[in-house]
């Protein structure tokens, strides 16, 4: 008995030392010998040997310089790692979609063709009338109240802006709490498909957006003001046009613009989501370098020529480029965005 004991812990040891010491410390030294820089997570790092992010995750790039990734579901953010797992029927993702679509979706043909939807819209909000009815603000609140209601809470300046309201507005406020005994201390976020109502009212053909000013001492400041344009509402109400416009042809978006994928962190995008791109990274490195914007273009088109590859070299998928890999190219091109 004692043996077959002993017989059986010697095997464990042996066991856990090859599984647990010497297959780990094989791997690591292949790893660190034949493939340092995958073993490593990929790394990369600018002209100054400053890490910048991994080829391995994507992130976000918010300057028109840069090539977009995906959307993320995850936010980029590598600790939480998820899909959006939104089914086709759910607004929420018709909505996040759409606000993808507002600001960069073009005409198809006519006599606009290759012009941008976008003033279109903001042309089409100004009038404040959506499907024969007037208040579009509303209308939108009204239909959508968790869209209205994650307006208030995506921004400390939003809930600030809504909590102001309700102080010029303690009656329609104490009317939300008579109709809404449980919530006797209403936040903004309960509050805003209210806030939106009366504020389409006050403002009709506006909405809440973020304005820069600069103050004393030079430095930009943020408030909320009521707006006419930009992309706030390009983004939001492209649907509500598009509803109103079921007869503009409109061009088609790579799909990978728009969804997500499984994990939110797929660090490549396909080249022709990044020929969808070009015009505007070209136009914003022109301005900056003071070049011609066909000059710089064409460099631009030949780097992702160059930096595009296919899975399984081309014999399965679409071609591909990897964001990081090619933005940070662009600024060792160019040189820092201003």
């Amino acid at each position: 008995m004692s043996k077959s004991i002993v017989k059986s812990l010697w095997l464990m040891l042996f066991a856990v030392v090859i599984c647990c010491v010497l297959y780990p410390l094989a791997l690591w030294v292949i790893g660190q010998t034949l493939f340092p820089f995958q073993a490593n997570g990929s790394i990369v790092k600018d002209k100054d040997g400053t890490p910048v992010g991994s080829l391995l995750i994507a992130q976000q790039f918010t300057k028109d310089e840069y090539f977009q990734a995906r959307p993320s579901a995850a936010g980029y953010n590598a600790a939480a790692s998820s899909s959006s797992a939104l089914a086709p029927s759910n607004y929420a993702l018709r909505s996040r979609v759409a606000s993808t679509l507002g600001p960069i979706v073009r005409y198809k043909s006519g006599p606009r063709a290759g012009e941008l939807v976008a003033p279109d819209i903001e042309s089409w909000f100004q009038q404040d009338r959506y499907q024969g009815n007037s208040s579009i603000v509303q209308q939108w609140a009204d239909a959508h109240n968790s869209l209205a209601q994650a307006w208030a809470s995506a921004d400390s300046t939003h809930a600030a802006y809504i909590a102001e309201w309700a102080k010029t507005h303690t009656q329609a406020v104490a009317e939300f709490v008579k109709s809404n005994p449980s919530i006797p201390q209403p936040q903004p976020s309960d509050l805003a498909v209210l806030f939106f109502e009366t504020f389409s009212k006050e403002h009709p053909g506006r909405f809440p957006s973020a304005v820069m000013h600069p103050d004393s001492a030079g430095r930009s400041t943020t408030a909320i003001e009521p707006v006419i344009g930009g992309s706030d509402i390009q983004s939001t109400f492209f649907d509500m046009w598009r509803g109103d416009h079921p007869d503009a042809d409109l061009q088609e978006i790579p799909g990978d613009m728009l969804t997500t994928s499984g994990s939110g962190l797929d660090p490549h995008i396909t080249l022709q989501n990044a020929e969808y791109q070009l015009d505007r990274v070209a136009a914003k490195w022109a301005t900056d370098t003071k070049r011609d914007v066909q000059g710089v273009r064409a460099e631009i088109e030949k780097l992702l020529q160059d930096r595009s590859f296919a899975p399984w070299n081309g014999l399965a998928g679409e071609k591909l480029i990897n964001v990081l890999e090619v933005n940070l190219a662009l600024r060792n091109q160019y040189g820092t965005p201003s």
